[in-house]
């Protein structure tokens, strides 16, 4: 079984790939980085998400990249003092390491490639060296997959991936609550999963029939 999370995560990875998306992983960083819980974040991004990024929130290249993110509309953030960057190319940094003390891993988005890698152990980048660490010694794993339609070779690797102790948690955002932005939206989705992990924000949505 998972180890439960008794008391909210004080040390978390989060990994960013290269599926559509970057709007939900700029808001689960904001919350991140204004969460007094919150003492470290290992942020980890692919090359293929750096595509994305550029695409659909206008980051340019990774120079100051956390700024870029916690950043909106060309405003610069001030510089986060929990938000680490990791590069994907270092197998060798502390976070692929058992012994290092992090207590859950959020892959936001996930693509179905790095899904793939995941559920079958090919660890050769960071991400999935972090994930794989992260299930060996039955830490929370979410996985934030994003891709339609789904063929069977993306459903065994959900399954595979949930067998071996990951939480499947695709990107579906809400609507229930009658969103009036895409930054609302995506800022609801980021709460969702940082409730999951035992860290529930207090301006969350909660429905009260």
């Amino acid at each position: 079984m998972l180890q439960s999370v008794h008391k909210p995560p004080q040390n978390l990875i989060v990994a960013t790939t290269g599926a559509s998306g970057a709007i939900f992983l700029r808001h689960l960083l904001l919350a991140l980085d204004q969460d007094d819980r919150i003492q470290t974040v290992n942020f980890i991004a692919s090359d293929s998400a750096l595509r994305v990024m550029a695409e659909e929130v206008e980051i340019k290249g990774r120079s100051n990249l956390v700024e870029q993110i916690l950043g909106s509309s060309g405003k610069k953030a001030p510089v986060s003092r929990k938000i680490q960057l990791q590069s994907n190319d270092d197998i060798g940094a502390n976070v692929a390491s058992g012994s290092y003390p992090s207590d859950a891993m959020v892959v936001l988005p996930c693509s179905v490639g790095t899904l793939a890698r995941i559920a079958n152990g090919i660890a050769s980048h960071l991400i999935e060296r972090a994930a794989d660490v992260t299930l060996k010694e039955r830490r929370p794993l979410l996985l934030c997959v994003r891709e339609t339609p789904l063929n069977k070779i993306h459903i065994r690797n959900m399954y595979r991936a949930a067998d071996a102790g990951a939480t499947i948690f695709p990107l579906v955002p809400a609507y229930y609550f009658r969103p009036a932005s895409l930054d609302e939206m995506a800022r609801e989705f980021a709460y969702r999963v940082l409730a999951h992990l035992g860290l529930p924000q207090p301006d969350a949505f909660r429905w009260k029939g």
